[in-house]
């Protein structure tokens, strides 16, 4: 498959670059600078700027840009930022596919499992309303502005991703070096449910999200939602080491502001789509996830 991808540089965006190009597919690589490579295709989003020939003859698209959500302390002035580098890069992006003869089939586009708020031990599915707070807000809209693509005929799978589970980054990456030193432990109550899902599995999905007769929201999670006391007591035992320290839910406040409500809510999230439409996930329990996570490390 030919397939532009837009937001290559994080967590999630440059394990998946190497996963196309290992099962052989030609990628087109869109980019906020000059190209430096011939899989390089320069766009502006921010100023509304995407050559539609950077999308013509390709058959699929995924869209994973956006800010990160945990790199810093959520001003006013960041949460607009989460909120428009994702719906500028997503809203052009569907404007342009409009307008193109003959668009890619096929859109895989980045959406958060946030979209449901914190629901406490709800069990949350694809068919579950969006909920209350500034994430949920964001995943809406988010989702949103792929409508001019879909209303000109191509399949949107809205990524719902949960927190990812690696140790290169993401949510462990200040976690895991404390539990490391047998200085880790819950955050907050611990009770709050953590929809996660491991890196390798989260590539896979998308991957497999290219050519599944899927549509609309998917959750990307593990099947075994587990609470955040769980997870950090699942990676400390495969590190042996303790998890008996916890971090307060009021220095969390005091640390992270209003990121923390993130941090300490909870989303029991369960794949329903992605598993009817015949996905097979490496690592389905904690126990599985928690040896990956610390053999990859």
């Amino acid at each position: 498959m030919d397939i532009v991808v837009a937001g290559s540089h994080g967590l999630i965006g440059s394990e998946l670059l190497e996963r196309l190009r290992e099962d052989g597919h030609h990628v087109r690589r869109l980019v906020r600078r000059p190209p430096q490579t011939a899989d390089e295709r320069e766009w502006d989003p921010d100023a509304g700027v995407l050559d539609p020939g950077h999308l013509e003859g390709a058959d699929a698209v995924v869209n994973l840009a956006g800010a990160g959500v945990g790199d810093r302390r959520w001003t006013t002035a960041y949460k607009r930022l989460l909120l428009t580098s994702r719906t500028r890069t997503t809203g052009l992006l569907a404007a342009r596919l409009a307008q193109v003869d003959g668009p890619p089939p096929v859109w895989v586009q980045g959406s958060a499992i946030g979209y449901y708020g914190d629901r406490g031990g709800e069990v949350l599915t694809e068919a579950s309303a969006s909920g209350d707070g500034f994430l949920a807000r964001l995943c809406r809209e988010w989702e949103a502005a792929t409508e001019p693509a879909q209303e000109a005929g191509v399949r949107v799978a809205h990524a719902r991703t949960g927190i990812v589970l690696s140790s290169q980054g993401g949510a462990l990456g200040r976690l895991l070096p404390l539990l490391r030193l047998g200085l880790g432990g819950r955050l907050g109550p611990g009770t709050q449910y953590w929809s996660w899902i491991t890196l390798h599995d989260e590539v896979a999905a998308l991957c497999h999200l290219l050519t599944a007769q899927v549509h609309g929201p998917v959750n990307l999670c593990s099947p075994h939602p587990a609470t955040n006391a769980a997870v950090t007591r699942a990676l400390a035992d495969e590190l042996h080491r303790p998890a008996g320290l916890a971090v307060p839910a009021v220095a969390l406040k005091v640390a992270l502001g209003e990121l923390a409500t993130d941090i300490l809510g909870s989303q029991r999230g369960k794949p329903t789509v992605l598993e009817a439409s015949g996905f097979s996930f490496a690592h389905p329990d904690l126990s599985d996830a928690a040896r990956w996570v610390v053999q990859e490390g």
